[in-house]
């Protein structure tokens, strides 16, 4: 049997594991839908061969599913929030019970190596936990009022149905961001994942959809695969989404963000990295070149907090260049599912030929490429080698950022010059220094330090963990998810003043006599 016919056999014995029909719908909302549109095919990176297909949704049928998660707001948003909470719980119980093969088809459909791809649904797992506390911790203040006999207070409640448009490169992971802490406020949801991973978000709704009909909650957990045509946009512009939460490209979140703001919705933007590693002479360097390896050519570089920029002083420059070319010429290139692997396939011949323009403006502009930069031949599938480009802070290329394994090099002298290299590009996702010198340190995190929306002393740029609000300022969109508060985000603020006195007094002094 062909490699390729029996990664094809695995991915439908674990579509059948986790309860996925053989033909697969692309809309649930209480029920699957019989779809209409276009067939969506899955192509396995790693071989190029084609996994499994998935009916989009037509205009029609995307309007059912609005409708019934509109419904199905109505009757969530009256559940206490610790009973919505104890639904999300079973998702995680529910999560944890497939890791194992949820991981594998997310390796099969996106090209992770195994131990990432079980780590996405780590992380979906996680999620849940630090929603079901949220549950129970929707805390509103109280303020003391001006006027006498007068109490004040504010509440939070949930929004509505949230549009939740996700990537390809964390296919599940940052869906449960968004909707399980959606869920414990009180809002539906509606997934729209990528059109290059469309298997994963039928298993994660197969999943819930247990779940939801175990607790005999509503259809909160809504899916709808579609193009941007029919279904994207319109998504965008329904006025009966009060909140978009979109991952994806700076050119998307653009354009999610213009058309939302259009009708005065909110939308929460997770869009492009361009992350920098600093490291100090004083520096550990054992301790970062397993940051900078990683975080450069972890998940094939096409991680949103993949480091693309490495600033090195001076002094350790020469030597730590060396470990990091070496280092990356030794890493496994292949199979995400064979053992050993480190880097896998870019997610398709577009990546792949993105990659390729971006180190050919990088000669242009007078570059040089250490090592790396080729395709790999392999089964059929999008291998490319890691590769370390020797650059300037100034050049373009250097700016933008490439969804691939490319890291640029730079010098420096001393630390004020490398944050304002450092700062001059327009993403602010994710940033790290590495250093031994406390004041070093508390500079690069100061108000004149990093401008990023995750900033790092001694580990690199990826791996942030579900505790802290993940997410970026610039042209990284501003918007925050997982830990922290960010559960503000899906819910609407209410301030609150009861008069349990007989007279009225007005706030400032203002007098109102009618006589």
């Amino acid at each position: 049997m062909s490699e390729g016919r029996a990664r094809n056999d695995e991915a439908q014995r674990i579509l059948r594991q986790l309860g996925v029909e053989d033909r697969h719908q692309g809309a649930w909302c209480g029920e699957w839908l019989e779809c209409g549109g276009e067939t969506l095919e899955s192509v396995d990176p790693s071989t190029g061969r084609v996994l499994a297909s998935v009916r989009m949704a037509t205009a029609e049928q995307a309007e059912r599913v609005v409708e019934a998660s509109v419904e199905a707001f109505r009757e969530w948003r009256t559940w206490p929030a610790p009973q919505r909470g104890e639904v999300v719980r079973q998702l995680g119980n529910a999560l944890r019970e497939h890791k194992d093969a949820l991981g594998r088809l997310v390796t099969l459909e996106v090209g992770k190596i195994t131990s990432e791809g079980l780590g996405e649904v780590q992380e979906m797992i996680d999620m849940a936990d630090l929603a079901v506390g949220m549950s129970r911790q929707l805390y509103g203040k109280t303020m003391h009022s001006e006027r006498p006999q007068h109490r004040m207070y504010e509440q939070w409640h949930p929004l509505g149905p949230v549009g939740i448009i996700t990537a390809f490169n964390f296919p599940v992971a940052v869906w449960a961001w968004n909707s399980t802490v959606a869920a414990v406020c009180g809002n539906s949801t509606v997934w729209k994942p990528s059109p290059k991973s469309p298997l994963t978000a039928v298993a994660v709704t197969r999943i819930a959809e247990r779940v939801l009909r175990e607790c005999g909650a509503p259809p909160v957990f809504s899916l709808l695969i579609g193009s941007d045509q029919e279904v994207g946009e319109p998504m965008v512009r329904d006025r009966r989404f009060p909140l978009i939460s979109a991952t994806g490209s700076v050119r998307m979140g653009r354009r999610v963000g213009t058309l939302v703001a259009e009708r005065l919705g909110r939308s929460l933007l997770e869009l492009g990295g361009n992350n920098g590693i600093i490291v100090m002479d004083d520096a550990d360097p054992a301790l970062a070149l397993r940051a900078i390896a990683f975080a450069a050519a972890g998940t094939t570089g096409q991680r949103c907090t993949t480091c693309r920029r490495l600033f090195l002083q001076r002094g350790i420059a020469g030597s730590l260049t060396e470990s990091i070319a070496s280092a990356f010429r030794s890493m496994s290139i292949g199979d995400a599912l064979a053992e050993g692997t480190l880097i896998g396939p870019l997610i398709d011949e577009d990546a792949v030929e993105g990659m390729e323009r971006a180190l050919e403006q990088a000669r242009e502009q007078g570059a040089e490429i250490l090592c790396g930069g080729n395709r790999v031949e392999r089964s059929g599938g999008f291998f490319v080698e890691p590769t370390l480009v020797r650059a300037s802070a100034d050049l373009p290329i250097v700016c933008e950022e490439t969804f691939a394994p490319i890291l640029y090099l730079m010098e420096f002298d001393d630390l004020d010059e490398v944050i304002a290299q450092h700062n001059a590009v327009p993403q602010g996702l994710s940033s790290a220094i590495f250093t031994t010198n406390l004041q070093a340190a508390e500079r690069f995190l100061s108000a004149v330090g990093s401008d990023t929306g995750i900033a790092n002393v001694n580990i690199g740029t990826s791996g942030a963990e579900i505790g802290g609000a993940f997410g970026g300022e610039k042209e990284t969109g501003g918007g925050r998810e997982a830990g922290s508060d960010s559960w503000k985000a899906y819910m609407r603020r209410q301030t609150c003043t009861i008069n349990y006195g007989d007279d009225l007094p007005l706030a400032q002094g203002v007098e109102f006599d009618l006589g």
